[in-house]
Formats: structure tokens, C-alpha cells, sequence
């Protein structure tokens, strides 16, 4: 789920909300405005697929924490990352200190890949 979709389930409950509470009573009007809004996050979200410039207006791309073994400062300060939230990925991947981890990156979703520095096939360049 990407900040934009939550911001759109944010928004679908609070005029959902409003239908229900204020001063439209009718289930017509919560059912019109939910519409209307799953209608343009889905059109934003194929728009972007299909004109990529627009896709980097609402996706960000991974954030490279550690390069080579070494830390980014500037990255972690950017994306308020701590270097202990750093090393606790890096111990879900049985590493136990930074100086094992080649590389690090901040993905979209939040949650940080790490690369070992002893990983299988480490320098071939594969896309997913």
C-alpha cells in the first residue's frame, strides 16, 4: 500500500463519515463520494503507469542507506532513519553488525532491504 492509497482510504472513511453524520444523512451520498474517490485514485494510479514522469510525482524511488559497507549519513538524516532501525533489519538477516551489510536501501513501503556482504551472485545486475 503505497501513502497515496492511505491517504485515499483516509479520506473515503471521513466523507463516508460525514454522509453519515452531518449534514447529508443519505447512504446515497457516502456511497457517491466513496465512489468518486476509489474512481480517481484508480485513474491517478493508471495514469502513472502508463506515463511514467507522472508515476515519480507520486512514488518515490528506494533510498540507499549503505553502499559499498559504508553508511549514507545524509540518506538516514533525509528519511529520519536511526542507525539502530539500520542494524535491527540488519539482524532480521542474520547479520550482526553494519560491517557485514554491502548494502542497505530504504524501500517505497517503508521497510529496509539489506544486502549481505557475502550474498550469492553480488554484483550481477538483475531487475525484478
Amino acid at each position: 500500500m503505497s501513502p497515496v492509497d492511505l491517504v485515499v482510504i483516509l479520506v473515503i472513511s471521513n466523507a463516508v463519515q460525514n454522509a453519515m453524520t452531518g449534514g447529508d444523512n443519505s447512504l446515497i451520498g457516502g456511497v457517491i463520494a466513496a465512489t468518486t474517490l476509489v474512481a480517481v485514485n484508480t485513474g491517478f494510479s493508471r495514469v502513472g503507469h502508463r506515463v511514467p514522469y507522472l508515476k515519480h510525482l507520486f512514488e518515490s524511488e528506494p533510498t540507499v542507506l549503505v553502499e559499498g559497507g559504508k553508511l549514507i549519513k545524509r540518506n538516514l538524516e533525509r528519511e529520519n532513519v536511526e542507525e539502530d532501525e539500520l542494524l535491527m533489519a540488519a539482524r532480521e538477516h542474520g547479520i550482526e553488525e553494519l560491517a557485514g551489510v554491502d548494502a542497505a536501501y530504504l524501500e517505497r513501503d517503508g521497510s529496509i532491504s539489506i544486502i549481505p556482504k557475502d550474498a550469492p551472485g553480488k554484483g550481477i545486475s538483475r531487475r525484478h
